[in-house]
C-alpha cells in the first residue's frame, strides 16, 4: 500500500495553486498508484450534456465520443450504482446489482467496449453535499487492487478535489451548492412530504395523518411554493436533493 502518498496529497491539496497545479499533482499521484485514466465529474441533470460537467479528466482517445454516441450513460452500471452508493466502489462489482435489469445486455456490452478501449477496471468515488449527490471521481485503466483504507482516503481526496476545482471553474456554483439550506416547513408539511416521497396519494396521506384529502392538497400547495417546485414529483426531487427526505 502507498497510504503515505494519499495522506501527503490530502495535506498538500489546500496549498496547491490553481487548476493546472492541482491536476498535475493529482495525476502524479495516480501514476504512482497505477491508474491510467480518471474523471472528476459533476452530477448530471437531464438537460445537461455530460461533456459540460467534466471538471478534470484524462480518458482513452476516442472513448468519450464513443460513450456519448452510444448513449452509454443511460445504462452505465457504475453511474446507476452511484445513485445509491455512500462510499467508493469497484466498477466490476456493479453489474451484480442489475441481474434483473432489462438493460443488462447493453450494460455488459458497455463494459466490454470499455475494456477494449483500455478501461479494464476501476473505482468510483461519490461526492456528497448538503444537497445530495454532487458528483464523482472515477479512476480506471489497468486493474489496481486497493485496500479498504485506501478507498477511504481516495473518498476524502475526491471531496476536496471536487470543491477545489469547482471553485476554480465556477465560483457561483460552488457558493450555491455549499450554501445552507434555508427552507422552513411546518411539522405537518414535513410529515406530508415524507409520505408523498413514499409514493402515497392525497387520500393515503390524509388517512395516515387523520385529515381530509383537501387539507393534504392545501399542505402540498404550500410545500411546492416553498420549494419552488412545478408539481409534486418535482417537490419530491428537490426534497431529496436538499436532504429533507431520505
Amino acid at each position: 500500500m502507498k497510504i503515505n502518498l494519499l495522506v501527503q496529497f490530502l495535506a498538500l491539496i489546500d496549498e496547491l495553486r490553481g487548476r493546472e497545479e492541482t491536476t498535475a499533482e493529482f495525476e502524479r499521484l495516480l501514476t504512482h498508484y497505477g491508474f491510467d485514466y480518471y474523471g472528476l465529474i459533476q452530477a448530471p441533470k437531464p438537460v445537461e450534456s455530460p461533456s459540460s460537467l467534466l471538471l478534470a479528466g484524462r480518458w482513452p482517445k476516442g472513448w468519450p465520443e464513443t460513450y456519448l454516441r452510444k448513449r452509454y450513460m443511460q445504462v452505465d452500471p457504475t453511474v446507476r450504482y452511484l445513485g445509491h452508493a455512500q462510499a467508493g466502489f469497484r466498477w466490476r462489482d456493479t453489474l451484480g446489482a442489475f441481474r434483473l435489469s432489462p438493460h443488462r445486455k447493453r450494460m455488459e456490452r458497455m463494459m466490454v467496449d470499455a475494456r477494449q478501449n483500455g478501461l479494464e477496471d476501476g473505482y468510483m468515488l461519490p461526492v456528497h453535499g448538503r444537497r445530495g449527490l454532487l458528483g464523482s471521481l472515477s479512476l480506471g485503466g489497468r486493474p489496481v487492487e486497493l485496500e479498504s483504507v485506501e478507498i477511504g482516503l481516495f473518498d476524502s481526496i475526491a471531496r476536496q478535489l471536487y470543491w477545489k476545482l469547482l471553485l476554480a471553474a465556477d465560483p457561483e456554483a460552488a457558493a450555491r451548492l455549499s450554501a445552507i439550506v434555508d427552507v422552513e416547513l411546518t411539522r405537518r408539511e414535513m410529515e406530508a412530504l415524507s409520505l408523498l416521497a413514499e409514493g402515497m396519494t392525497s387520500h393515503d396521506i390524509g388517512r395516515v395523518l387523520g385529515i381530509s384529502s383537501h387539507t393534504v392538497d392545501w399542505y402540498m400547495n404550500g410545500i411546492q411554493e416553498k420549494l419552488g417546485a412545478r408539481n409534486r414529483h418535482h417537490a419530491v426531487a428537490i426534497a431529496f436533493r436538499l436532504g429533507l427526505v431520505s
